[in-house]
């Protein structure tokens, strides 16, 4: 008996069976399917996609020395607008891999993009390598910063992200946030095949740190078109994680957990490329619990076939990408990057 409900909670966690869990000699083909149905229904699967994109460009820069640049917006929803910076790399020819590049809990994109703006930005930056839209353009790659809900451009403040009210919105609704960031990311890939013929739609990745990381998790499970993805300082148990810390309301799914942990969730991507990037000393995602979950995607990867494809990168600090560590792994595992 107990009068603290987080105690009660808990102790419930621990017991739960994850309804949906890989188990070995299934088919895991109609594991996923089955996986990926109940993932939507959560998520608040299906959003309706506009009548029209209203696509339009706001500007375009061809005078930085590294890349050519679009500032673009188009509708995701009904009334609902989307915006994005993509850039590709200045003389690049032929059809390009393109990475679509999340920022974690931050003031906007601008993080992606290696743009402070405000005050810490800069350490932000260079303290953990959160600028994923210029390293994919160093290496080749087109990328694409979306301005993700409640950040920046789209609902934060210039002293950071606000996605409590969104979030509980959204819940109101039926919907959840991280299922709406999901989904902006997959209209994103719909604009990029309408708009964009210089990208290469067989090549399309996504990647990003904390909250970036988990936008890239999540969507990467939903969208069969991502054909990659690295999330950074996201992958963890949901009970070590966002069940035991304090963590964004965005981060939360009703009832996930009676059918899956994170493991399952990233057992979704199978067979395609995966870096899952942890550091070791990173306070709110316990490296313990995240190898103990990269145990259970290694068994649907596996079952696929695919064990070589899926790769546990770890940093030896803390909440943060690494760079240098992570897009190695990714190079060799995916193939894309020119020699």
């Amino acid at each position: 008996m107990s009068l603290n409900p987080q105690k009660v909670h808990l102790e419930e966690m621990k017991q739960i069976k994850f309804a949906l869990r890989y188990q070995e000699n299934q088919d895991w083909k109609a594991w996923q399917k089955e996986a990926r149905e109940k993932l939507a229904e959560l998520l608040g699967y299906p959003y309706a996609a506009p009548k029209e994109d209203h696509f339009r460009i706001e500007w375009e820069n061809k005078e930085d020395p590294r890349f050519d640049e679009i500032r673009f917006l188009f509708d995701s929803e009904e009334n609902c607008s989307v915006l994005c910076h993509l850039l590709t790399p200045k003389g690049a020819s032929g059809k390009l891999p393109v990475i679509i590049s999340l920022q974690g809990h931050s003031k906007g994109m601008h993080i992606s993009l290696g743009r402070p703006k405000y005050p810490g930005d800069a350490e932000k930056i260079s303290g953990g390598d959160r600028d994923f839209a210029i390293q994919a353009v160093k290496k080749g790659y087109a990328a694409l910063a979306i301005e993700q809900r409640g950040f920046g451009e789209r609902g934060g403040t210039e002293n950071g992200p606000a996605c409590y009210p969104v979030a509980m919105q959204a819940l109101l609704l039926g919907r959840t946030m991280i299922g709406e960031r999901c989904w902006d990311i997959s209209r994103s890939i719909d604009i990029m095949e309408k708009h964009f013929p210089m990208l290469d739609m067989e090549k399309i990745a996504v990647a990003g740190n904390s909250g970036g990381g988990t936008a890239s998790l999540y969507s990467a499970a939903m969208d069969e078109r991502i054909a990659a993805a690295m999330p950074s300082c996201a992958f963890c148990g949901y009970q070590a994680s966002i069940g035991e810390l304090h963590h964004c309301t965005c981060n939360y799914v009703p009832s996930i957990m009676k059918y899956m942990d994170m493991g399952d969730l990233a057992g979704l991507i199978a067979p395609r490329p995966l870096v899952i990037v942890n550091g070791e000393t990173d306070g709110i995602f316990p490296l313990s619990s995240a190898k103990e979950q990269e145990k259970i995607t290694r068994k649907v990867y596996e079952a696929a076939g695919a064990g070589d494809k899926l790769r546990h990168v770890i940093g030896p600090e803390g909440h943060r990408f690494y760079a240098a560590l992570g897009w190695p792994v990714f190079d060799e595992i995916t193939g894309w990057e020119e020699k």
